[in-house]
C-alpha cells in the first residue's frame, strides 16, 4: 500500500514537472521539431552543413539582443530601441575604425580597437539614456524606448547623411565578418562568452535574483533593501551594449556601416523572448527558453526562405507568431497564478 503510495506521489510529481515544463515553453519545442521536418521535406538543403552554419551565422545576431532583450523583460520593462542602437552602432563604429585607418595605414587592428571602443561607449550611452528615462524619471518604459528609438535613429541618419561607410579594416570584415574557426563562424565564438556570462549573470548571480525579484514584484524588493535605480539601470545598459556588441558583428558581417541596419531586431528579439517563456509582466524566463525561441525564430526565417516565400508573406508570419507568443504568456500568466509556478 505504502508502495503504490510513493509510486502514485512520483507521478503525480512528474506531471506536475511536465505542466510547469509545458507552462515555462508551452509547445515550442514540438513545434521546433515540426517546423524542421516540414522544412527539410520542402528543400533537402535546409539541414545540409552549409545552411546550418549559415543559420548560425544569422542567428548570433539576434541570439545576443534577444538574451539583452530578456535581462529589461525580466526586471518588468523591454527595449524598442535595439535596432537603433544596432545603426547607431553600425555607423559610429565604422566611422571611428575608417577614421583610424586613414591616420594609421599600416595598422589593422588598431583601426578595429578603435571600433570596438566606439561600440562599447554607443551601447553605454544609449543604455543610461534608457534607464535613466525608466528608473530615475519613472516614464513608462515602452514610451522611454519608443522615443529614443526615433532619437537614436535621427542621430544615425544625420552623423552618416543616410549614406553607408565603407573602407573598413580587412582583417575586420575577412577575419570577424566572414571569417571561421573550426568550421565555425567567428561572430559565433565571439559571442559565445558574452551568452555564457549573461547566463551566470542570471541564474547564478545576485544580479540575477535581484531583477527577477524586481519583475516579480518591485514593492517586495524595495523591502528587501534592493537598489531599484540601480539594477533597472544596469539591465537597459546591459541590453544596449550587447545590442550594440551585435551591431557591430553584423556590420563585419555587411562589410560596411549601415545607417538602416537592424530594424528587424525590436520585434524579433521580443517575440524570441516571449516565446521562449519570458512574461512580459517580469520576473518570469529562463535563458535556455529565450535561447529555443532565437532558434525557433532562424529556423522559421530561413525555412520561408528556403520554401522561396516573399518578404512581405513572411513579416505576417512573424507578426502572427508574436501575437501568438503574447497569447501564450497571457495563458502562462494565468495558469501559472494558480499553480504557483516559480520564477526561475
Amino acid at each position: 500500500m505504502s508502495f503504490s503510495r510513493s509510486e502514485a506521489g512520483h507521478k503525480t510529481s512528474m506531471a506536475g514537472g511536465l505542466r510547469a515544463r509545458l507552462l515555462r515553453f508551452g509547445a515550442l519545442p514540438v513545434v521546433l521539431v515540426i517546423c524542421i521536418v516540414v522544412f527539410q521535406m520542402g528543400n533537402p538543403r535546409f539541414l545540409s552543413s552549409a545552411n546550418t552554419i549559415n543559420m548560425m551565422q544569422q542567428g548570433v545576431f539576434l541570439m545576443l539582443i534577444a538574451f539583452g532583450q530578456m535581462l529589461v523583460l525580466l526586471s518588468g520593462g523591454f527595449d524598442l530601441s535595439v535596432g537603433a542602437v544596432v545603426a547607431l552602432t553600425s555607423i559610429v563604429s565604422a566611422q571611428a575604425m575608417v577614421a583610424v585607418s586613414n591616420a594609421y595605414p599600416d595598422s589593422q587592428w588598431l583601426p578595429i580597437a578603435a571600433g570596438f571602443g566606439a561600440m562599447l561607449a554607443t551601447g553605454v550611452v544609449a543604455g543610461l539614456i534608457n534607464g535613466f528615462g525608466v528608473a530615475v524619471l519613472k516614464v513608462n518604459a515602452f514610451i522611454v524606448t519608443l522615443a529614443t528609438a526615433s532619437i537614436f535613429k535621427g542621430v544615425t541618419l544625420v552623423i552618416s547623411q543616410g549614406l553607408q561607410v565603407s573602407g573598413l579594416p580587412r582583417d575586420f570584415v575577412y577575419g570577424i565578418g566572414s571569417g571561421r574557426f573550426l568550421g565555425v563562424p567567428m561572430s559565433v565564438w565571439l559571442a559565445l562568452p558574452v551568452l555564457v556570462l549573461i547566463y551566470l549573470l542570471v541564474h547564478h548571480m545576485r544580479f540575477g535574483r535581484y531583477i527577477y525579484a524586481i519583475g516579480a514584484n518591485v514593492r517586495s524588493a524595495v523591502v528587501a533593501g534592493v537598489d531599484i535605480r540601480f539594477y533597472l539601470i544596469a539591465s537597459y545598459v546591459l541590453c544596449a551594449t550587447v545590442t550594440a556588441f551585435s551591431g557591430w558583428l553584423l556590420t563585419a558581417r555587411v562589410s560596411s556601416g549601415e545607417p538602416l541596419l537592424g530594424g528587424e531586431f525590436p520585434l524579433n528579439s521580443i517575440a524570441a523572448a516571449v516565446i521562449g517563456g519570458c512574461s512580459l509582466r517580469g520576473g518570469e524566463g529562463r535563458v535556455f527558453g529565450v535561447f529555443l525561441g532565437v532558434i525557433f525564430i532562424t529556423v522559421l526565417a530561413n525555412g520561408m526562405d528556403l520554401l522561396r516565400i516573399g518578404s512581405n508573406y513572411q513579416m505576417i508570419v512573424l507578426g502572427i507568431v508574436l501575437v501568438g507568443a503574447v497569447v501564450l504568456d497571457r495563458y502562462r500568466s494565468g495558469s501559472g497564478s494558480g499553480s504557483g509556478s516559480a520564477r526561475r
